[in-house]
């Protein structure tokens, strides 16, 4: 799986919500859908992924994912598809045969929007000219290509089963299937890593001219590998200069900043990540899939599907593992710590919109927030400062009740 599609997945506890006013209307609907398969996991990865046999349970997997699907229709309200994202795990081990017969019957049950962004997650390993022609013809639209560093030593601290040139190719075989719209993911930070290696690879990136690239600090997560064994990361005055250097070098060569971890050239940002990140509604289906769902009534749930692949497949047991009505309380916080991450913020009225509360639910927050300088001095918008992009851990703080 990549950064490029991280869907928040943050539950509070609390108790149920009380009643909300009716919202005005209802919010954008995507579809997300996992994919738990990867080759290999890799060390740094938390994301629910898990080793592929040598046959993989396609066929099982596709009915499983519109059955699951199906339960979920009783909160579309009549709502259009305005975006898919295949992520996990390695989509791109499924076949176009198998990712065909899921989409076509995804479409029989919600409509598309005319203008849908269909993106599949691929691996450099897993490429392979004739299946991404295949997937392109499907009406997959774009790619999010999992490259993480071009420099050999690099990948295999990362424990990535591709080499540097596998994913300068895949880039060049991405065009040439018919994508015009495709992220790469990169990573820095990584183990031993220099100013100088870190821009190595963002320059040859940027040389290969995807319309989006997300860029993004390594991290050690729990239940990883490396949470377990770390590596020997960057100093902090290394990191620092990495990212300032970097974000200048993405600005100079037409790459806007738009979000925490990603840059898109004018007019392609993802669509589906911004409806995360303007708290839009999300279907999660698959292995351990998230979703969020608004009723017409003001009630907003988060839902969880089953982790286990096998347990996923077993025909007696229920996909979702659970389901969250979000409180009034709970609110402030759930739609600005998705919010706060684009760089340009939201329209203030964006949040009543979605959440079926008024504006001064946030006054004290907010107040302390601006402050604090870590909230821009805007009615019309919420937006975090620079220094507040920085700290936006902090700035979330303020939101807590």
């Amino acid at each position: 799986m990549t950064r490029d599609s991280s869907a928040p997945s943050l539950i509070i506890g609390g108790a149920a919500s009380s009643p909300r006013a009716p919202l005005p209307t209802l919010p954008p609907l995507a579809l997300y859908i996992h994919i738990p398969w990867c080759v290999r996991k890799c060390p740094y990865c938390d994301f629910n992924s898990h080793t592929a046999s040598p046959v993989l349970p396609e066929q099982e997997y596709v009915d499983a994912l519109l059955a699951d699907l199906d339960q979920d229709l009783h909160a579309v309200y009549g709502r259009e598809i305005s975006s898919i994202f295949f992520g996990g795990g390695t989509p791109s081990l499924f076949s176009a045969e198998a990712l065909g017969r899921l989409l076509e019957g995804v479409e029989q049950r919600i409509p598309f929007a005319a203008d849908i962004e269909i993106t599949l997650e691929a691996n450099p390993g897993t490429f392979e000219q004739e299946k991404f022609v295949a997937y392109r013809k499907l009406g997959i639209n774009r790619l999010s290509i999992g490259i993480q560093s071009f420099q050999q030593e690099k990948l295999k601290a990362l424990g990535r089963i591709h080499n540097g040139d596998e994913a300068v190719r895949a880039a060049g075989m991405a065009r040439q299937a018919g994508f015009d719209n495709f992220n790469l993911d990169l990573m820095h930070g990584l183990p031993d890593q220099s100013l100088d290696d870190a821009l190595s690879d963002l320059r040859q990136a940027i040389a290969l001219n995807p319309t989006h690239i997300s860029w993004y600090q390594l991290t050690l997560e729990p239940n990883t590998v490396f949470w377990n064994q770390p590596p020997v990361l960057p100093e902090d005055d290394t990191l620092w200069d990495i990212q300032e250097a970097g974000q200048a070098l993405l600005a100079e060569h037409g790459y806007a900043q738009y979000e925490v971890s990603a840059y898109a050239q004018a007019g392609r940002p993802a669509r589906h990540n911004l409806n995360y990140w303007s708290f839009g509604d999300f279907i999660g289906i698959g292995a351990g899939a998230h979703g969020k769902l608004s009723h017409p009534d003001g009630r907003i749930v988060r839902t969880w599907k089953t982790r286990l692949p096998k347990d996923y497949l077993n025909p007696a047991k229920s996909f979702q593992a659970g389901e969250k009505a979000l409180t009034n309380d709970e609110m402030p916080f759930e739609f600005l710590m998705n919010a706060l991450r684009l760089t340009a913020g939201v329209e203030s009225r964006l949040y009543p919109e979605r959440t079926g509360l008024s504006l001064e639910s946030l006054a004290e927050g907010r107040a302390a927030a601006e402050q604090s300088g870590l909230l821009q001095v805007e009615p019309s918008r919420l937006a975090a400062t620079e220094r507040g992009q920085l700290f936006l851990n902090d700035l979330l703080q303020q939101f807590l009740n």
